[in-house]
Protein backbone atom coordinates (compact mmCIF):
# COMPACT_ATOMS: atom_id res chain seq x y z
CA UNK A 1 0.00 0.00 0.00
CA UNK A 2 2.56 2.15 1.26
CA UNK A 3 5.04 1.35 -1.73
CA UNK A 4 1.59 2.37 -4.22
CA UNK A 5 1.30 6.16 -2.83
CA UNK A 6 4.58 6.45 -2.59
CA UNK A 7 4.63 5.74 -6.36
CA UNK A 8 1.45 7.71 -6.76
CA UNK A 9 3.29 10.74 -5.50
CA UNK A 10 6.58 10.97 -7.51
CA UNK A 11 4.43 10.08 -10.63
CA UNK A 12 2.19 13.17 -9.76
CA UNK A 13 5.44 15.19 -9.07
CA UNK A 14 6.69 13.97 -12.59
CA UNK A 15 3.23 14.93 -14.27
CA UNK A 16 3.73 18.48 -12.38
CA UNK A 17 6.90 19.02 -13.22
CA UNK A 18 6.58 18.16 -16.92
CA UNK A 19 3.25 20.79 -16.62
CA UNK A 20 5.74 23.51 -15.12
CA UNK A 21 8.53 23.01 -17.57
CA UNK A 22 5.90 23.58 -20.57
CA UNK A 23 5.39 26.91 -18.84
CA UNK A 24 3.17 28.96 -20.28
CA UNK A 25 0.55 27.35 -21.90
CA UNK A 26 -2.25 30.00 -21.74
CA UNK A 27 -2.34 33.75 -21.69
CA UNK A 28 -0.51 34.94 -18.95
CA UNK A 29 -1.53 38.33 -17.15
CA UNK A 30 0.20 41.43 -15.00
CA UNK A 31 -1.69 43.35 -12.79
CA UNK A 32 -0.14 47.17 -12.49
CA UNK A 33 -1.06 49.24 -9.14
CA UNK A 34 -2.22 51.81 -10.94
CA UNK A 35 -4.68 53.04 -13.80
CA UNK A 36 -3.66 53.18 -17.51
CA UNK A 37 -1.35 55.67 -18.94
CA UNK A 38 0.42 56.00 -15.27
CA UNK A 39 4.36 54.77 -14.71
CA UNK A 40 3.61 51.15 -13.59
CA UNK A 41 0.95 51.12 -16.42
CA UNK A 42 3.08 52.25 -19.21
CA UNK A 43 6.23 49.74 -17.85
CA UNK A 44 3.70 46.92 -17.59
CA UNK A 45 3.07 46.83 -21.08
CA UNK A 46 6.03 47.17 -22.45
CA UNK A 47 6.96 44.30 -20.66
CA UNK A 48 3.70 41.96 -21.86
CA UNK A 49 4.33 43.25 -25.49
CA UNK A 50 8.36 41.54 -24.60
CA UNK A 51 7.01 38.58 -22.75
CA UNK A 52 4.65 37.80 -25.22
CA UNK A 53 7.23 37.69 -27.99
CA UNK A 54 9.87 35.94 -25.45
CA UNK A 55 6.96 33.37 -24.03
CA UNK A 56 5.28 32.71 -26.97
CA UNK A 57 2.21 33.02 -25.10
CA UNK A 58 0.05 36.14 -24.60
CA UNK A 59 0.26 38.12 -22.21
CA UNK A 60 -1.79 40.62 -21.25
CA UNK A 61 -2.24 43.80 -19.32
CA UNK A 62 -4.87 43.96 -16.53
CA UNK A 63 -5.48 47.12 -14.08
CA UNK A 64 -6.62 47.17 -10.89
CA UNK A 65 -5.92 50.65 -9.27
CA UNK A 66 -6.57 52.01 -5.99
CA UNK A 67 -5.37 51.77 -2.10
CA UNK A 68 -1.91 52.21 -3.25
CA UNK A 69 -1.54 49.09 -5.16
CA UNK A 70 -3.12 47.07 -2.36
CA UNK A 71 -6.48 46.20 -4.27
CA UNK A 72 -3.52 44.75 -7.18
CA UNK A 73 -1.46 42.99 -4.90
CA UNK A 74 -4.38 41.20 -3.00
CA UNK A 75 -5.78 39.99 -6.25
CA UNK A 76 -2.61 38.55 -7.35
CA UNK A 77 -1.72 37.13 -3.65
CA UNK A 78 -4.49 35.21 -3.57
CA UNK A 79 -4.71 34.22 -7.35
CA UNK A 80 -3.24 30.45 -7.89
CA UNK A 81 0.27 30.45 -7.50
CA UNK A 82 0.93 29.21 -11.18
CA UNK A 83 2.69 31.78 -12.65
CA UNK A 84 -0.36 33.32 -14.89
CA UNK A 85 -0.96 35.95 -12.35
CA UNK A 86 1.45 38.53 -11.94
CA UNK A 87 2.24 42.30 -10.22
CA UNK A 88 3.94 45.21 -11.88
CA UNK A 89 4.66 46.59 -8.40
CA UNK A 90 6.75 49.92 -7.15
CA UNK A 91 8.79 50.26 -4.17
CA UNK A 92 5.48 52.16 -2.11
CA UNK A 93 3.74 48.96 -1.75
CA UNK A 94 6.19 46.44 -0.67
CA UNK A 95 8.52 48.82 1.08
CA UNK A 96 5.68 51.69 2.33
CA UNK A 97 2.04 50.24 2.33
CA UNK A 98 3.30 47.69 5.34
CA UNK A 99 4.41 50.23 7.47
CA UNK A 100 0.93 52.58 6.80
CA UNK A 101 -1.26 49.88 6.54
CA UNK A 102 -2.21 47.91 9.97
CA UNK A 103 -5.44 46.42 8.29
CA UNK A 104 -4.26 44.10 4.86
CA UNK A 105 -5.76 40.94 4.73
CA UNK A 106 -2.40 39.42 2.92
CA UNK A 107 1.50 40.45 3.43
CA UNK A 108 3.04 42.13 0.71
CA UNK A 109 6.84 40.87 1.32
CA UNK A 110 5.63 37.26 2.03
CA UNK A 111 2.60 36.15 0.29
CA UNK A 112 4.35 37.68 -3.09
CA UNK A 113 7.96 37.24 -4.47
CA UNK A 114 10.50 39.14 -6.97
CA UNK A 115 10.70 37.82 -10.43
CA UNK A 116 12.76 40.43 -11.84
CA UNK A 117 13.47 44.44 -11.35
CA UNK A 118 12.82 46.66 -13.84
CA UNK A 119 13.53 50.16 -13.74
CA UNK A 120 14.21 53.09 -11.45
CA UNK A 121 12.54 56.39 -12.04
CA UNK A 122 13.04 59.90 -10.35
CA UNK A 123 10.39 62.25 -9.78
CA UNK A 124 9.52 65.85 -10.39
CA UNK A 125 8.18 68.38 -8.43
CA UNK A 126 5.51 70.15 -10.48
CA UNK A 127 3.16 72.93 -10.11
CA UNK A 128 0.51 74.51 -12.30
CA UNK A 129 0.99 78.18 -14.17
CA UNK A 130 -0.82 80.10 -11.73
CA UNK A 131 1.78 79.77 -9.25
CA UNK A 132 4.14 81.88 -9.49
CA UNK A 133 7.25 79.59 -8.55
CA UNK A 134 9.82 79.12 -11.65
CA UNK A 135 12.57 77.89 -9.02
CA UNK A 136 12.40 75.03 -5.99
CA UNK A 137 13.30 77.84 -3.67
CA UNK A 138 10.80 80.29 -5.23
CA UNK A 139 8.08 77.72 -4.70
CA UNK A 140 9.28 77.14 -1.03
CA UNK A 141 9.02 80.77 0.03
CA UNK A 142 5.57 80.97 -1.69
CA UNK A 143 4.18 77.60 -0.06
CA UNK A 144 5.77 79.61 3.12
CA UNK A 145 3.77 82.93 2.65
CA UNK A 146 0.32 81.87 1.54
CA UNK A 147 -2.18 82.47 4.12
CA UNK A 148 -4.49 79.00 3.12
CA UNK A 149 -2.54 76.02 2.60
CA UNK A 150 -1.91 75.33 -1.01
CA UNK A 151 -3.30 71.87 -2.44
CA UNK A 152 -1.33 69.03 -3.74
CA UNK A 153 -2.34 65.68 -4.99
CA UNK A 154 -1.13 62.51 -4.91
CA UNK A 155 -1.71 58.83 -6.95
CA UNK A 156 -2.83 57.85 -3.29
CA UNK A 157 -2.46 57.74 0.86
CA UNK A 158 1.20 56.00 1.60
CA UNK A 159 1.85 56.09 -2.31
CA UNK A 160 5.94 57.40 -3.10
CA UNK A 161 3.95 60.72 -4.60
CA UNK A 162 2.34 61.27 -0.79
CA UNK A 163 5.77 60.45 1.05
CA UNK A 164 7.88 62.46 -1.14
CA UNK A 165 6.14 65.18 -0.46
CA UNK A 166 5.63 65.10 2.68
CA UNK A 167 9.22 64.69 3.51
CA UNK A 168 9.24 68.39 1.85
CA UNK A 169 6.87 69.76 4.02
CA UNK A 170 8.57 68.66 6.84
CA UNK A 171 12.34 69.58 5.80
CA UNK A 172 10.97 72.97 4.59
CA UNK A 173 8.47 73.88 7.02
CA UNK A 174 5.98 74.36 3.72
CA UNK A 175 2.11 74.90 3.79
CA UNK A 176 0.66 72.37 1.76
CA UNK A 177 -2.78 70.15 1.74
CA UNK A 178 -2.75 66.78 1.30
CA UNK A 179 -5.51 65.60 -1.56
CA UNK A 180 -5.29 61.84 -2.69
CA UNK A 181 -6.62 60.26 -5.81
CA UNK A 182 -7.93 57.09 -6.48
CA UNK A 183 -6.61 57.01 -10.16
CA UNK A 184 -2.79 57.72 -9.39
CA UNK A 185 -0.86 59.77 -11.75
CA UNK A 186 -2.75 60.35 -14.07
CA UNK A 187 -5.98 61.45 -11.90
CA UNK A 188 -3.19 64.13 -9.98
CA UNK A 189 -2.57 65.60 -13.97
CA UNK A 190 -6.37 65.84 -14.65
CA UNK A 191 -6.88 67.63 -11.20
CA UNK A 192 -3.92 70.05 -11.91
CA UNK A 193 -5.12 70.67 -15.32
CA UNK A 194 -8.70 71.50 -14.07
CA UNK A 195 -6.83 73.61 -10.84
CA UNK A 196 -7.79 71.60 -8.26
CA UNK A 197 -4.56 71.52 -7.03
CA UNK A 198 -1.87 73.75 -7.36
CA UNK A 199 1.65 71.10 -6.95
CA UNK A 200 2.55 67.80 -7.33
CA UNK A 201 5.58 65.30 -7.03
CA UNK A 202 4.82 63.72 -9.98
CA UNK A 203 6.25 61.03 -12.45
CA UNK A 204 5.61 59.68 -16.10
CA UNK A 205 1.88 60.69 -15.51
CA UNK A 206 2.99 64.58 -15.97
CA UNK A 207 5.27 64.27 -18.58
CA UNK A 208 3.10 65.23 -21.50
CA UNK A 209 1.74 67.88 -19.58
CA UNK A 210 4.98 69.27 -18.98
CA UNK A 211 6.32 69.27 -22.39
CA UNK A 212 3.24 70.83 -23.51
CA UNK A 213 3.65 73.60 -21.11
CA UNK A 214 0.34 73.03 -19.40
CA UNK A 215 2.86 72.29 -16.52
CA UNK A 216 5.99 73.37 -14.72
CA UNK A 217 8.45 71.17 -13.53
CA UNK A 218 10.82 72.96 -10.51
CA UNK A 219 12.79 69.93 -9.69
CA UNK A 220 13.85 66.48 -9.68
CA UNK A 221 14.19 64.01 -6.78
CA UNK A 222 17.08 61.93 -7.69
CA UNK A 223 20.79 62.36 -6.89
CA UNK A 224 21.20 64.49 -10.39
CA UNK A 225 19.62 65.54 -13.30
CA UNK A 226 17.89 63.69 -15.67
CA UNK A 227 18.22 63.22 -19.56
CA UNK A 228 14.55 64.42 -19.87
CA UNK A 229 15.09 67.40 -18.27
CA UNK A 230 18.46 68.45 -18.76
CA UNK A 231 17.64 72.04 -17.79
CA UNK A 232 15.52 71.63 -14.40
CA UNK A 233 18.21 71.22 -11.54
CA UNK A 234 17.54 68.38 -8.21
CA UNK A 235 15.73 69.65 -5.56
CA UNK A 236 18.73 68.75 -3.28
CA UNK A 237 20.48 71.51 -4.96
CA UNK A 238 18.15 74.00 -2.71
CA UNK A 239 17.07 71.30 -0.13
CA UNK A 240 20.61 69.44 0.98
CA UNK A 241 20.51 66.08 1.32
CA UNK A 242 16.70 65.18 -0.23
CA UNK A 243 16.49 62.61 -2.54
CA UNK A 244 13.84 60.03 -3.77
CA UNK A 245 14.29 57.19 -6.26
CA UNK A 246 11.05 54.87 -6.90
CA UNK A 247 11.78 51.15 -8.72
CA UNK A 248 9.51 48.91 -10.77
CA UNK A 249 9.40 45.48 -10.36
CA UNK A 250 7.73 41.93 -11.43
CA UNK A 251 6.09 39.67 -9.04
CA UNK A 252 4.36 36.74 -8.37
CA UNK A 253 2.29 35.19 -5.87
CA UNK A 254 4.77 32.52 -2.90
CA UNK A 255 4.77 29.29 -3.65
CA UNK A 256 5.01 29.48 -7.45
CA UNK A 257 6.45 26.45 -8.90
CA UNK A 258 10.74 27.41 -9.38
CA UNK A 259 10.05 26.17 -13.43
CA UNK A 260 7.77 29.17 -13.88
CA UNK A 261 9.95 31.65 -12.20
CA UNK A 262 12.81 30.25 -13.63
CA UNK A 263 11.33 30.85 -17.48
CA UNK A 264 10.39 34.26 -16.24
CA UNK A 265 13.53 35.27 -14.70
CA UNK A 266 14.97 33.83 -18.06
CA UNK A 267 13.04 35.59 -20.14
CA UNK A 268 12.68 39.12 -18.17
CA UNK A 269 16.71 38.86 -18.53
CA UNK A 270 16.59 38.76 -22.19
CA UNK A 271 13.60 41.99 -22.15
CA UNK A 272 15.63 44.04 -20.17
CA UNK A 273 19.16 43.62 -22.42
CA UNK A 274 17.29 44.11 -25.35
CA UNK A 275 17.99 47.57 -27.26
CA UNK A 276 14.20 48.42 -28.26
CA UNK A 277 13.33 47.75 -24.47
CA UNK A 278 16.03 50.14 -23.22
CA UNK A 279 14.74 52.86 -25.50
CA UNK A 280 10.82 52.45 -25.04
CA UNK A 281 11.35 52.68 -21.02
CA UNK A 282 13.97 55.23 -21.24
CA UNK A 283 11.64 57.08 -23.75
CA UNK A 284 8.60 56.43 -21.03
CA UNK A 285 10.92 58.44 -18.11
CA UNK A 286 11.92 55.41 -16.02
CA UNK A 287 15.94 53.87 -16.40
CA UNK A 288 16.34 50.13 -16.80
CA UNK A 289 17.49 48.43 -13.42
CA UNK A 290 19.08 44.87 -13.53
CA UNK A 291 19.54 42.68 -10.38
CA UNK A 292 19.45 39.43 -9.60
CA UNK A 293 16.97 37.92 -7.57
CA UNK A 294 19.14 38.29 -4.26
CA UNK A 295 20.04 41.80 -5.00
CA UNK A 296 16.59 43.15 -5.59
CA UNK A 297 15.32 41.22 -2.38
CA UNK A 298 17.88 42.87 -0.47
CA UNK A 299 16.99 46.51 -2.13
CA UNK A 300 13.29 45.83 -0.62
CA UNK A 301 14.63 45.05 2.47
CA UNK A 302 16.43 48.12 2.86
CA UNK A 303 14.05 50.13 1.33
CA UNK A 304 11.26 48.64 3.75
CA UNK A 305 13.68 49.63 6.63
CA UNK A 306 14.29 53.02 5.36
CA UNK A 307 10.41 53.67 4.95
CA UNK A 308 9.46 52.69 7.95
CA UNK A 309 11.80 54.90 9.98
CA UNK A 310 10.43 58.09 7.57
CA UNK A 311 6.86 56.93 8.20
CA UNK A 312 7.47 57.08 11.74
CA UNK A 313 8.89 60.02 11.53
CA UNK A 314 6.16 61.42 9.85
CA UNK A 315 3.55 59.86 11.59
CA UNK A 316 1.74 58.42 9.16
CA UNK A 317 -0.86 56.28 9.48
CA UNK A 318 -3.90 55.47 6.90
CA UNK A 319 -6.11 52.77 8.81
Amino acid sequence: MVTRLLAALVAGLAIAGSVCAQYPTRPIKIVPNSAAGTGPDIIARLMAAKLTEYLGQSVVVENRPGSNGNIAGEHVAKSPADGYALMLGTDAQFAINPHVYSKLSFDWNKDLVPVASIATEVFKLVVIPSVPAKTVAEFIAYARGVKAPLFYGSAGNGSQHHLTMELLKERTGINLSHVPYKGGGSAVTAAMLAGEVSATIGGAAVDVQVRAGKLRALGVTGPKRVARYPDVPTIGDTVPGFEMVTWYGLFAPAATPPQAMARLRAEMAKVLAAPDTRAKVSEAGPEIWIATPEEFAAAIRRDYEKNGKLVKALGIKLD
